[in-house]
């Protein structure tokens, strides 16, 4: 059992004075975007599993995978609604917390700095109100606070502490809850992991679920921020599973596709249902990405046109509001390949990955989808140094067109293929059976599960 002790909140403390949350944007130092990882000063080494099942420096297939399993985290956090989003800065060899403001006529930035500067693996979270979350690392204690802008330096909330004496134990937070007026952290132990509720609760950090297994990932399942899907790890196997937060950690199965596959999930949208799946069952020991539907009996399914040729696709993205189907919804892809990093945008219906040059100063892997089919990328460069670049579809296509904004006006940026030819395909077989048509459009079953809703059914 992973064993993390509560250490209350000290008085309410600011860096600067008390106050109502001000704005303040002109910060003038120079900003710079690293990828911050999950618990340390340098980088997590990323392995890639190659087409022949052994680990490879050089994108070989369509997933990546970090050390524990989960999926690379971002340099960028952005709210489920899309309003802010936060990250840490960079003015020359000093780190500090960054809040974008995205739901105005223009993004823009405001500084967070502290008394001091913060360590590369510090965490950050925005919140709906527009507040920031960070967690600190420091003697074996993960202190976390809320904060804001005031004038003339940066306000900051303590919320308390969580510490984890079990050696080994590592604690990162989740990604943000719908809503905006709560956050998580999971504390990954040796034989068990553990939810936190670390900002929004009544009395400072709170235990909320223990799940028996190593648990990586992390997704939301619904609007109301209670099913949690995690990736548990138990008997060398890797099975989502739901977390129900509101029946005291309650777990029941989310995807048992085979007996002996490792079955992650990786993204999910709650309106249309629509999951997107990494799972060996098709092709053991070489991890794969598909797509199902929550609470569908239809199979899942593994197209070949997700499988390009020595590269790495990430899922960051899913369009929401498609409410009955799920199979047009647009899913921004990470792709990872000999020449740099791009975005590849897929539908489920098309069957083909559109390939899209990134915006110079992309903060990769960080991006969101409006309702209406525009993708919003952020980006950040010596000259703009917050914008974000906007990728709209095309009617009754998957070519978007795209342009660039930020701070003074807006300006094309165009958009093309960018990535490897021969991509384009449609599902495979396994043994022998054909890759059944899109599914009908269905309304999404509530949540929670109680059995798995895609087990044992799979195909190419």
């Amino acid at each position: 059992m992973t064993a993390c002790a509560i250490e209350p909140a000290a008085a309410n403390e600011e860096n600067g004075e008390n106050g109502e949350n001000g704005e303040n944007g002109d910060g003038g130092t120079s900003r710079t975007e690293r990828a911050i990882t999950e618990d340390g000063d340098t980088p997590r080494t990323e392995r890639v599993i190659t087409e022949d099942g052994e680990g490879s420096s050089r994108p070989r297939t369509e997933y990546v995978i970090t050390e524990d399993g989960g999926i690379p985290r971002t340099a960028c956090v952005i709210t489920v609604d899309g309003s802010y989003a936060a990250r840490l800065a960079r003015d020359g060899d000093s780190w500090f917390p960054e809040r974008w403001t995205l739901d105005g006529p223009e993004p823009y930035a405001v500084p967070l700095p502290g008394n001091q500067p913060e360590e590369p693996g510090t965490e950050v979270q925005p919140m709906g109100d527009g507040r920031v979350l960070i967690r600190r690392f420091a003697d074996g204690r993960h202190a976390f606070s809320l904060l804001y802008p005031t004038a003339p330096r940066t306000g900051e909330l303590p919320l308390g502490a969580v510490e984890c004496p079990d050696e080994g134990t590592v604690l990162r937070l989740l990604p943000p809850a719908p809503g905006g007026e709560k956050a998580y952290a999971l504390a990954v132990g040796p034989r068990s992991s553990a939810v936190w509720l670390v900002a929004g609760g009544a009395f400072g950090p709170e235990h909320v679920a223990q799940v028996p297994g190593r648990c990586s990932g992390g997704v939301w399942l619904d609007r109301s921020g209670r099913m949690l899907a995690l990736d548990r790890e138990t008997d060398g196997r890797t099975k989502a599973v739901v977390v129900d937060l509101e029946r005291g950690g309650e777990v029941s199965p989310l995807l048992q596709i085979a007996d002996g596959s490792d079955d992650r999930l990786l993204l999910a949208d709650p309106d249309s249902g629509l999951l997107l799946i990494s799972s060996d069952a098709p092709s053991p020991g070489r991890p794969r990405l598909g797509w199902g539907v929550l609470g569908s009996t239809l199979p899942v399914r593994f197209p070949e046109c997700l499988r390009v040729p020595d590269c790495a696709l990430t899922p960051f993205a899913i369009q929401p509001g498609q409410v009955l189907v799920p199979e047009s919804c647009g899913v921004a892809l990470r792709v990872d390949g000999p020449m740099g990093s791009w975005v590849g945008v897929w539908r489920p219906a098309a069957r083909q990955v559109q390939h899209l040059p990134a915006p110079g100063g992309w903060l990769a892997g960080a991006g969101l989808w409006t309702e209406a089919g525009e993708l919003l990328l952020p980006y950040a460069t010596a000259d703009t140094p917050c914008g974000v670049a906007r990728w709209a579809a095309a009617p009754g296509s998957g070519a978007p067109a795209g342009e660039a904004e930020g701070p003074g006006g807006t300006g094309a940026t165009g958009a093309g293929d960018a990535g490897p030819e021969g991509s384009e395909g449609g599902g495979g077989k396994l043994a022998g059976a054909p890759e059944p048509d899109p599914p009908e459009p269905v309304v999404a079953r509530p949540v929670p599960l109680q059995q798995a809703p895609l087990g044992n059914l799979v195909t190419k």
